[in-house]
């Protein structure tokens, strides 16, 4: 059977730059145009090209999973068209993590080939995110046409030019902080593992008595930083919730609340042993892993996906918790990839960053995307350890 082709149909706009925002996708089979897919959903309040790029992102993971292996995608977007194809720069912080979401989406097929098209060639798209962008506006109405190409007649919402922020080719100007949900990224403490330099994934290892010190200062800093905290949320190993309770008890016995999309990145048959080990005993499988984070150990996990797992959580946190303060309490590599993509850094990064045990990260998401990373591996707590 010949690999499934097919066209990704994407489109995003605001009611205002920034303002309503709504996105919709459309997948049709390449030969037929039959529609296989749609997608579209409400973003509160955006820019136009965050609406777009989240646009492509649903496009793309509605490609997945019809089992696409190669991909057309059709935008009326030129900067998002423009960026994805590497000709533009990516300038404005605020798409930088989105348009790094799509890059990795885009690693899981076999070909993607990006297209500019006018928006009257894109009209089912746009008319998903007009109706997507009437309910942002607390004004629902159905799109022109669910299943078929909307009518010439549709509402056009798409991205105005000029106005939008994320086109701007200066600098861009700090939000209030108020505005913004800020994350305390926090790796958990020692473990006996931790101290032999040995892989540790999904296996349960405990905190080490070096550990349970570690958690306790680092919960001193945590409510030194941040006096309020709506959650506490944890990967489910005993290792973080352990350091999570020490936080959530010094912040005033906040709930801790575990995610499995936190725990760490399943190592396989590598689970327990060193790097000299699995270098010596896996030389070929080590070499591939390091150069692409879609390699996944024997048995194991990739990163990339612990990077999808990843960001369902970390990508919810921002309409989750608006404007407040949430502590994440995870390991190495979930850590890693939040900030990767939060810098939009490539993926040498995973490999050079180095996190320590009871290290802290924060960083601040804002509603139309825009992220800024304010510290990363603070450790100054642990000084006296």
């Amino acid at each position: 059977m010949a690999p499934r082709v097919v066209v990704v149909e994407a489109d995003g706009g605001s009611r205002g730059n920034p303002g309503p925002a709504g996105y919709g996708a459309v997948v049709r089979d390449s030969e037929t145009g039959e529609v296989l897919a749609e997608r579209s959903e409400s973003l509160g309040t955006a820019t136009n090209n965050v609406a777009e790029y989240q646009g492509l992102i649903a496009g793309l993971r509605a490609a997945a999973d019809v089992d696409a292996a190669e991909v057309d995608v059709r935008m009326d977007s030129k900067l998002v068209v423009e960026q994805m194809c590497g000709r533009w720069q990516i300038k404005h912080p605020g798409l930088r993590p989105l348009a790094a979401q799509a890059a990795t989406l885009v690693g899981r097929f076999d070909a993607v080939r990006f297209t500019w098209i006018p928006r009257e060639q894109n009209r089912h798209a746009d008319a998903l995110a007009n109706a997507a962008m009437d309910a942002a506006a607390g004004r629902p109405t159905p799109p022109a046409s669910l299943g078929a190409p909307a009518s010439a007649s549709a509402p056009t919402g798409g991205a105005s030019t000029g106005s939008d922020p994320a086109t701007a080719p200066a600098s861009w100007e700090p939000r209030p902080s108020f505005t913004a949900t800020r994350l305390i990224l926090v790796r958990h403490g020692e473990t006996a593992y931790t101290e032999q330099g040995r892989y540790s994934g999904r296996g349960d290892v405990p905190l080490s008595e070096r550990g349970r010190a570690q958690a306790r200062a680092t919960a001193a800093r945590v409510a030194a930083l941040a006096p309020s905290v709506a959650a506490v949320l944890s990967s489910p190993l005993s290792r973080c919730t352990a350091t999570a309770a020490a936080i959530a008890g010094a912040i005033g016995d906040v709930p801790v609340r575990t995610e499995a999309d936190l725990i760490e990145c399943d190592f396989g048959q590598w689970e327990g042993r060193t790097f000299a080990e699995v270098r010596q005993q896996w030389p070929g499988e080590m070499d591939a892993w390091l150069a692409s984070p879609r390699i996944a150990p024997p048995g194991g996990e990739s990163f990339t996906q612990v990077a999808e797992r990843v960001h369902r959580v970390v990508g919810a946190l921002p309409k989750a918790y608006p404007g407040e303060t949430v502590v994440v309490v995870s390991h190495v590599s979930p850590i890693k990839l939040a900030l990767r993509d939060a810098l939009a850094a490539s993926d040498a990064f995973l490999h050079r960053l180095f996190l320590d045990a009871a290290g802290i990260s924060v960083l601040d998401m804002w509603p139309d995307g825009g992220i800024a990373v304010r510290t990363v591996n603070d450790t100054a707590h642990l000084a006296a350890l």
